[in-house]
């Protein structure tokens, strides 16, 4: 699959969560962030879901819900929560139904080496259900912020 465009309608999912299952419909009538990131507990996936975490407050002002995804299960989610202090949701993608779903699954190259992994990417999905927003290879430092003023933007 590819990535949704801006105006489509955002790929219904649901989720096993940490603290329970994580549904689009759970975000009806409200703005949801959707970000997805390669792995638990890495240097950048943890400073991403930290400054994610910092701006909860923010974002839940701008009736902004918060759902970080990645393949890992949901213990791992447990675990990467409680090790970090983080405050927002967390998906596990156990299927990879999600993450082929939203077209994040994609071919990477490390060292020569192809492999399947997660582009770090995150979609802004309005209060229609409707993807606002995409940031596709996301650099992390200052990413967070830059979301929250276009969640703040939208309306």
């Amino acid at each position: 699959m590819t990535l949704p465009d801006i105006g489509d309608p955002a790929p219904d999912f649901t989720l096993a969560g940490d603290t329970g299952p994580i549904r689009l419909a759970d975000f009806a009538g409200r703005k949801l962030v959707l970000y997805f990131y390669p792995k638990d507990d890495t240097p950048g996936c943890t400073t991403e879901g930290k400054d994610f975490s910092a701006l909860h407050d923010a974002f839940a002002a701008t009736d902004t819900g918060v759902v970080g995804v990645s393949r890992e299960p949901v213990a791992s989610k447990a675990k990467f929560r409680a090790k970090h202090g983080l405050t927002i949701a967390l998906g596990a993608d156990d299927d990879g139904a999600v993450t082929e779903a939203y077209g994040v699954w994609v071919e990477k190259s490390m060292y020569g080496k192809k492999y399947m992994g997660i582009e770090r990417t995150t979609l802004l999905i309005n209060r229609g259900g409707r993807v606002a927003r995409v940031w596709r290879k996301v650099k992390v430092p200052g990413h967070a912020a830059e979301v929250l003023a276009a969640a703040q933007a939208l309306d």
